[in-house]
Order: C-alpha cells, then structure tokens, then sequence
C-alpha cells in the first residue's frame, strides 16, 4: 500500500502527469473490455448455431478497430510518462537531498546518495509505468471472471477458491524473493562504495600490486559476486512461481474437462466457455505476475529512501519554489550564545562535543581561529555558517536568532573555502557577463591568467594541481561578494608566494570592503595580520582576544632561552609577529615548535 500511495504521489508533482495517468488508465480498463467483449462474441459465435451474423460482425469489427487504438494511446501516453517520470524523480530526490541537514548527509556517505540516484529511481519510475498495465489486465481478469459468472455462478465460486489457493502458493514465494531483493540492494551500496575506492584511489591502486589484487578480489569481486548471487536467486524464485501459476491454470483446466463431468452434471457450452476463457486468461494473468517483480524491487527502493530519510517531503517547503533573494540589508552584529554540537566519531568510538562556545563578530573583522587538529576547527565553521544547526544555544544576527525556517536565508551571508572543497567548472549562480571581467582581474592577481580563462561563466580548465584548484576556489569566493568569510586551512598548501598575497593582500582587501572574515589557520608567522585571534582546545574556547593582547603575552613568552640559544650558536632573539628575523638565527623546525608550544601556555 504504501508503494501505491508514493507512486501516486509522485505523480502529482509531474506536469500533466496526472491527467496523462488518468487517461493511459482509462485507456487500459477500456482496452480490458474490448478484450473481455471480443472474447464474448467469439464464444457465443462458437456456441450459438445460427448467430445473429450481421450484428455480431459489425461489433466485432468496432471492437477490433477500438482496440488497437485504444492501446496505441495508452502505449504512447505510457512511454511519455515513464520518461517524464524518471526525469522529475531524479530532480525532486536531488531537492530533497540537497534540503537535507548536512550532517545527515555526511553519516549516510556519497555512495549510498549514489546508488539511490542511479539504482532506486529507475526501479520506481519502473513501477509507476506498470500502473496502467495492471489496470488494463486486472480489467480483463475481473471482466473474465464476471463473464464466467454468468455462464456458471456456482462454476466461478470453485474457480476462485482454486485461485485463492494459488495466490497464497505465489505470495510465499513472493516473500522470500523479497528478502533477496532487499540483501541485494544493501550490497548494491557497498558496491558503489567499491566504485568510488576505484576511481579516487587508482594511484595507489596502481603503485601497489598486492593492494589491487587484494582490492580486486576480497572487495570488488566479492561485493559484486553477492549482488549477482542475490539478484539470480530473487529473479528464480520469481520464474518458478511464474511457472508454477502456468502449471495451476492447466490443473483448472484439467479439473474442468476430466473432474467436474463425474460430479455434476455441467452442459458442454460452460464447460467450453470456461475452457476457452481460463485459456485466454492465461496472457493477462502472465503480465500481471511478470510486473511483480518490478514491484516488489520499486518496494525496496521505496523502503531504502524511507530509510535514508528522503521519502517525505523535506522541511524546507521552499526545496521546489524559487529561490528566495538573498538577503541585502547589512547587518551589525553575529553572536553565538552558548552554541554546542555533537557528533559521533568513529576513529575514536566516542562523541565529540563543540561548546558551549560564546563568540561575537562584527563587520570589517579579520579573525584567526587556531587550535590542533581534532579540536573542532572545521566543524565551528560549519555550525558558524549555519551547515550545523546547533544542538542547544543560539545563534543571532542582529540580536535576531536564527531558526529552522530562516536557517537557509542566513547561510546566504557566507563564502566558504573548505579544506575538502568542491571546484565547479562554472561560475553558477552568477551574472557570466557581470563577473567575467572581475574574475579575469582575479586571475591574474592569483597567477592563474595564463591557465583559466573565464568565458560567459565557464572555466576553461579545471584540470589543475591542488593548489591551484584551490586558488580558483578562492576566486568563486570573491566573485560570489557575500558579507561573511571563511576560510579553512587555505593557505596550508601554497608556496610562501601565495602566503604571502593571500596574508597581506586578500585579507587586508576582503576587510577594507567591509568583509567579516574567519581564517583558521596555522601559520602562526602571520597572526600579526588579524584583528583577533581565538583559539579551540578539545572542543572548548580557550581564549578569544585582541591581537594586541595575544601579542602581549607571545611578547614575553617568545624569547628563546639562554640555553637554546647557546646550542644553536646564536644570541638570544625576541620573536615578532612574522618570524622570519628568528629563523635567520634559529632553524625553522626548532622555532615552529618553541611557537606551538608556547601558544598552548597561553592561558
């Protein structure tokens, strides 16, 4: 019932899907009956011995021209709605996934979405198109049968009870084809698991012999020898019991001619209309058990997406409307009130706790975030740009809290370049004639003019080392002109060059237009640029301070002692915001490390 009522209501969101529904139904009861009539007339033509010739042929030839047509329109309207199906299933489960909370969709992983676009759809869209078929035939089944019952009332009540004991035969077999359905689509996702390990993984695939092989045999092999093996299994069961209901209709028809005869005395004439009528039954009665099957798969795809949560619409009513206009009004103040998220890490069989955190920006601030790895930096910065939603606190722009319904408007205050970001190949969501211009300005300032080019929104190439991909994330950044940045771990992997430019050139124009922007960052040799600098430690905030008086105490602190100096040949140097008078006199590493751990003393 409930594969019914989704299909239905997938329906609704086809444009004239529904009216096209309605008429390949109606087309198909009509088609139901013109079958059942025609079979009426051949039988009474066989039976009669003097028919009323005339009449009959001409109802027989006005059945055989509306036939015909009749399933020509179901058929066309039929291959229209299946395409159209598929297309807006496809579109609305991408709304819902994209209306989805990130988190949600980080714990299910990309391979389950995947699998779900390319194996699930298919299969309902599948079902839906046999909506129309099974009315077509069930409407010849039931006309058949009404047919019977007038030949022989009592004659049709042992036909149905026969028929009642072969659909309980069919629909335990039905069962436990089911089961293999359902293990099959389970390793459908592993598989697809498989696929994306082979494609982002083939260099290591192929700088390791023993790996690929094992990778080959014990993971891909397997997967896919289990997936065959259920679906084999699932589609057998299904062909026995599609051949043992052909066997049924040959016992009835067997009972009928050879059994009946020594019980009851039945006349020839309902002996053969019921012979001629089950045999004819036989055709409608082999499709409606063959789109079984194709149930019971578009079944598992429903039960999956209820799983994965994306069978109901999502919350976010506005998923489907037009986009709303981003917000212009220029805002004063963004606080976060005791704001705390959970999440469950596996690498350590435990759940990590962000916050409670109390942190205010202003416009026109540079801010630093620095803490170790695993202290919850990147995940502040999804709770700060509203991708978290926090699980107890507020957050408030202009003392206004942002909540469910207005979570979407504010996430269009920020740009964000994440450490694992995704670089499109064109400018979307952006005028191309109004941003060509500026992004050819931006190219060259990121050295990349002579590699990309920007045409109507398009770049050229996206074919491009780590960290120039990175640049051209950044450039989406800029050109996107939100009121809000962050930028997480950007500068880790460019040369001192780019460093450089993005520290003391980017930034300090990002904050003359106006830009809040969040750095986290490492590079302790340029916290001199930020106006303040906050620190995460397990979750917490450690400090949050002007840079004036986080300069205050690395002034004090960062003094390398007599000893160390002594061992390095050098005389004691007192550290600045940019250490690169330090590292003339101390090495590199020796000064990386005084730095960190002096920061962690930081009270």
């Amino acid at each position: 019932m409930k594969l019914f009522l989704f299909l239905l209501q997938c329906s609704r969101g086809i444009r004239y899907s529904r009216a096209i529904l309605i008429v390949v139904i109606v087309c198909g009861v009509a088609s139901g009956l013109i079958n059942t009539a025609l079979l009426a007339i051949i039988n009474i033509s066989l039976r009669e011995a003097e028919p009323n010739g005339a009449r009959m042929a001409l109802r027989f030839i006005g059945f055989c021209i509306a036939l015909p047509v009749a399933r020509f329109i179901s058929e066309v309207l039929l291959m229209r709605l299946a395409a159209q199906s598929i297309f807006d299933l496809r579109i609305r489960l991408c709304r819902r996934i994209l209306a989805a909370p990130l988190r949600t969709l980080e714990e299910l992983g990309p391979h389950r979405l995947l699998a779900t676009l390319t194996d699930d759809i298919p299969s309902i869209s599948g079902a839906l198109t046999t909506l129309p078929l099974l009315c077509m035939h069930s409407t010849i089944v039931v006309g058949c049968l009404i047919y019977l019952g007038w030949l022989s009332s009592w004659m049709l009540l042992g036909v149905l009870a026969f028929m009642a004991l072969a659909v309980a035969s069919y629909q335990i077999a039905v069962t436990k084809a089911l089961h293999y359905f359902r293990r099959a689509r389970e390793q459908w996702d592993i598989l697809f698991k498989d696929f994306r390990a082979l494609t982002e993984g083939s260099k290591e695939l192929k700088l390791h012999r023993r790996r690929r092989e094992a990778f080959l045999s014990d993971g891909l092999r397997s997967t896919a020898h289990s997936l065959r093996r259920d679906q084999v299994i699932a589609n057998t069961i299904y062909n026995a019991a599609r051949s043992w209901g052909q066997v049924l209709v040959f016992v009835l028809i067997g009972l009928l001619l050879f059994v009946l005869p020594d019980f009851s005395a039945v006349s020839l004439k309902a002996r053969i209309g019921y012979t001629l009528i089950i045999l004819y039954l036989m055709t409608p009665m082999e499709v409606i058990l063959n789109s079984i099957p194709a149930l019971g798969r578009a079944k598992v795809a429903v039960q999956k997406l209820e799983s994965l949560g994306l069978l109901l619409p999502s919350d976010d009513e506005r998923a489907g409307a037009p986009p709303p206009k981003e917000p212009q009004r220029a805002w004063q103040s963004l606080e976060l009130k005791g704001v705390t998220h959970t999440y469950y890490r596996e690498s350590e069989d435990d759940n990590f706790i962000l916050g409670p955190i109390d942190l205010k920006f202003r416009p026109g601030e540079l801010v630093f975030m620095t803490g170790g790895n695993g202290s919850g930096k990147t995940t502040f910065g999804k709770v700060l740009a509203g991708l978290y939603a926090p699980e107890s606190g507020e957050i408030t722009l202009d003392d206004i809290p942002v909540t469910a319904e207005t979570r979407d408007d504010y996430r269009q205050n920020f740009s964000v370049v994440f450490s694992d970001f995704y670089l499109f190949e064109r400018l979307l969501g952006l005028d191309a004639k109004a941003t060509d211009a500026r992004a050819h300005d931006y190219l060259r300032k990121l050295h990349l003019d002579h590699k990309v080019k920007v045409d109507g929104g398009v770049l050229s190439t996206t074919n491009l080392s780590h960290g120039q991909r990175k640049r051209l994330a950044l450039l989406t950044a800029y050109l996107e002109d939100r009121r809000f940045y962050i930028f997480d771990e950007w500068a880790s992997d460019q040369d001192p060059l780019f460093k450089k430019i993005f520290y003391y050139e980017l930034l300090p124009e990002l904050k003359s237009r106006g830009k809040t922007v969040l750095v986290i960052s490492h590079d302790e040799k340029y916290y001199h640029v930020a106006d303040r600098i906050a620190k995460l430690n397990y979750g917490r905030l450690e400090f949050d301070r002007e840079n004036y008086e986080f300069q205050s105490h690395t002034d004090e602190l960062f003094t390398v002692p007599s000893d160390a100096a002594q061992r390095t040949g050098s005389p004691n140097i007192e550290a600045d915001g940019d250490m690169s008078d330090a590292s003339s006199a101390v090495p590199d590493v020796f000064a990386k490390n005084l730095l960190q751990s002096k920061i962690q003393e930081i009270p």
